[in-house]
């Protein structure tokens, strides 16, 4: 049995295919349900993100697995293998549990060092506990990626500066544009993205913000924060006429500013508009760029726009991946240990916790023993308990830090729901 990564990301897929396999909310949650459920997965967990579409498995049987993933990729953005092959890659037990550990380190995004990817990682997680896709393995994996991360960003700086999507997004329309001071801003979508981009946006000097978004409570709450604007989602058109720069994150799945929107809101405005969309799947239709005046950046701009910065922290990305090899080898402790003595201890626990409860149940028909019965019917009920666990504690046991041994403990955690 073995932890598996298999996924497409920023850096071996165009954006247009990271979109078609973006997936979120309810379809989320059906989609971990869909992969426990397949034969060859025992645990499974999806992060999805603007930089990546990943799944993390536990694995009875590592190609059967890959064939299962690989299918659900391919039934999530509707195509072929030989379509997804070519962008797709895979990583198992010490190299998977490190690329976990990067990514949650920030080391693996776009921007590098970003903080966002920490609360993605977190909340890959918690839905797929949720919907049953983790258990002891994943469980213990997904802890020690969280504490790597954390680590990563207390006792470096690679968390300093240009550390998220959001503020990348921004300081790369600053640099555009050769400052924001002055320019009339809008930014489409209220949800955790926009809320950095307008943060990020008062932190460059900007002073005319306006925010719409579909439910209106959001927006005004983001603009309250920001001392800004809101505009009802049904006028976006007049939005787009007054603004000189449009920064937009929705999670909205689809095309919600096209050509023929844009063309009709700046008709007869001459001034330029830069476009930044950093939603995926996007928010701008491609040919929005054809419009007159018209700038647009998406996340393939912002990506080759972060990669200058990543020699200043070349220094910083070096500590980290020291961080990360330590947390490998202990997390690879942590599995070994978990397999061996306090899983016995925990099995033996429940064995005789079944036992008292058995005795508690009879315990009228007993109450007429001698105190010297009562001792022989202890010692008869612990001794069967203890013959029937000896074998299994001792192969639990001898197998710890084999890939039998792991198969075993996690067998053994499941079936007797020891979590």
């Amino acid at each position: 049995m073995s932890i598996v990564v298999i996924g497409v990301n920023h850096r071996t897929a165009p954006i247009d295919l990271l979109e078609r396999v973006s997936v979120s909310g309810p379809e989320l949650a059906k989609a971990i349900t869909g992969l426990v459920s397949r034969a060859n997965i025992r645990e499974a967990a999806v992060l999805s993100t603007c930089n990546r579409t990943e799944v993390f498995a536990v694995a009875e049987r590592f190609h059967g697995a890959y064939a299962d993933i690989r299918d659900f990729f391919c039934e999530l953005g509707g195509m072929q293998p030989d379509e997804l092959h070519p962008h797709l890659y895979s990583q198992h037990d010490d190299a998977a549990v490190s690329h976990l550990f990067e990514v949650a380190a920030g080391l693996d995004s776009a921007v590098l060092g970003e903080s966002e990817i920490l609360g993605q990682v977190r909340s890959a997680w918690e839905i797929a506990q949720a919907e049953g896709g983790t258990k002891a393995t994943l469980n213990l994996l997904f802890r020690h990626a969280i504490e790597t991360g954390k680590r990563a960003r207390t006792e470096t700086s690679i968390g300093r500066h240009t550390a998220s999507v959001s503020h990348a997004a921004v300081e790369m329309a600053h640099e555009r544009l050769g400052g924001i001071a002055g320019r009339r801003v809008l930014v489409v979508g209220a949800g955790e993205m926009g809320e950095g981009i307008a943060v990020a946006l008062v932190g460059a000097g900007a002073t005319d913000i306006t925010v719409t978004n579909r439910t209106q409570a959001r927006a005004a709450q983001l603009a309250q924060r920001v001392s800004g604007n809101i505009v009802p989602f049904s006028q976006l058109g007049a939005a787009l006429r007054e603004a000189d720069v449009l920064l937009t994150c929705t999670g909205a799945g689809t095309i919600i500013i096209d050509h023929e929107l844009v063309v009709a809101a700046r008709l007869g405005i001459s001034s330029p508009l830069l476009v930044v969309d950093i939603a995926v799947p996007r928010d701008v239709a491609a040919d929005v760029e054809q419009a007159p005046d018209v700038t647009l950046l998406n996340l393939d701009h912002l990506r080759d726009w972060a990669a200058r910065g990543i020699a200043l922290r070349a220094a910083e990305a070096d500590r980290v991946r020291s961080i990360v090899g330590e947390e490998v080898e202990r997390f690879g402790l942590e599995a070994t240990a978990r397999q061996a003595a306090p899983l016995v201890a925990q099995l033996h626990e429940k064995a005789d916790h079944v036992r008292l409860a058995e005795l508690e149940r009879f315990a009228n028909r007993l109450a007429s023993l001698e105190p010297a019965q009562r001792e022989a019917v202890e010692a008869v009920t612990k001794g069967i308990v203890a013959k029937m666990l000896h074998q299994l504690s001792v192969r639990l046991k001898d197998d710890a830090g084999t890939p039998q041994g792991e198969r075993n403990a996690a067998a053994v955690r499941d079936l007797f729901d020891l979590g």
